[in-house]
């Protein structure tokens, strides 16, 4: 079956950039998350899984300007919801993006030390163990939601600006299995920020039963799934002009998909994190298998 789709996100909680090729290494996509914005004021990587903060950051857009070279960070062009474009080496581009998202913030290509992000926790039910929410939780928002803190990119390569893991799968046959439960959402897959969609001949959540499998592309690269993919708020928020706000999304996930993973609890899940076993090439179409 076939790789149907690829994305890369060059600044972390922006909207990113359809592909129809890239490379994979140990870090990922290369290009992906090459940059976040960081609070000046707190130190804690922006993310849009607080939104009070930072759900603005989806009516950005990034894409890198020429193909990224591991390791350096690209050129990449910025454009901002008022349409206007920034580049990521200009003077200015901390005071452009401070201005247009209301806090004084920096544009990073390396973590800063101790680097975290936060995450509200919706009043949906079965999102995440009670356990690790009160473990993380640094406040409440003004509506009673918990927010929580997490280190970064605790099972990728360091330094990261990913949330977790350093590549991001998602099948086709997930999607059509939340569109049957729940035919009133939208359940479109770049709410769920994947970096690589892929077709499948099975049915239901076939990642749930990928971790400590590989997949082996036809262009040579190779994977190895390690979690299934805990879903947040983030998946709920409208996405520029094309994605409305939808919480039924996220709903649908936790009542439907609650999945045991070793040693962190029970989890609403969609897709599945993974390591880069064998760097290489990616392409759309390109075929994968299934190994054991």
């Amino acid at each position: 079956m076939p790789v149907t789709a690829l994305y890369r996100y060059p600044v972390k909680s922006m909207l990113g950039e359809p592909l129809e090729r890239c490379r994979i290494d140990a870090r990922g996509l290369v290009g992906d998350r090459t940059y976040a914005l960081v609070d000046v004021e707190t130190g804690t990587v922006a993310s849009a899984k607080v939104p009070r903060l930072w759900a603005g950051l989806l009516d950005f857009s990034a894409r890198c300007l020429g193909e990224p070279e591991p390791g350096i960070p690209p050129d990449v062009e910025i454009t901002f919801p008022d349409g206007s474009v920034h580049h990521s080496g200009e003077d200015d581009i901390d005071d452009a993006l401070s201005a247009a998202v209301g806090r004084r913030v920096h544009l990073a290509t390396t973590p800063p030390d101790g680097a975290a992000f936060e995450e509200v926790w919706p009043e949906i039910e079965g999102l995440a163990p009670d356990a690790v929410i009160a473990a993380t939780r640094v406040r409440e928002e003004e509506t009673g939601e918990v927010v929580s803190r997490f280190d970064l990119a605790a099972m990728a390569p360091q330094p990261s600006f990913v949330d977790l893991a350093a590549l991001h799968l998602l099948t086709a046959a997930t999607l059509d299995r939340l569109r049957e439960l729940g035919p009133g959402a939208d359940f479109d897959e770049r709410r769920y920020r994947p970096n690589v969609v892929l077709d499948t001949d099975e049915t239901g959540f076939v990642e749930n039963g990928w971790p400590g499998r590989a997949l082996a592309f036809g262009g040579g690269a190779s994977v190895t799934v390690s979690i299934p993919t805990m879903r947040c708020v983030m998946t709920t928020l409208a996405q520029g002009s094309g994605l409305p706000r939808d919480p039924a999304t996220l709903r649908t996930i936790a009542k439907h998909n609650r999945v045991e993973i070793p040693e962190l609890g029970t989890w609403a899940c969609a897709g599945a994190y993974a390591d880069v076993t064998t760097p290489g090439e990616l392409a759309v179409g390109d075929p994968y298998e299934l190994r054991s």
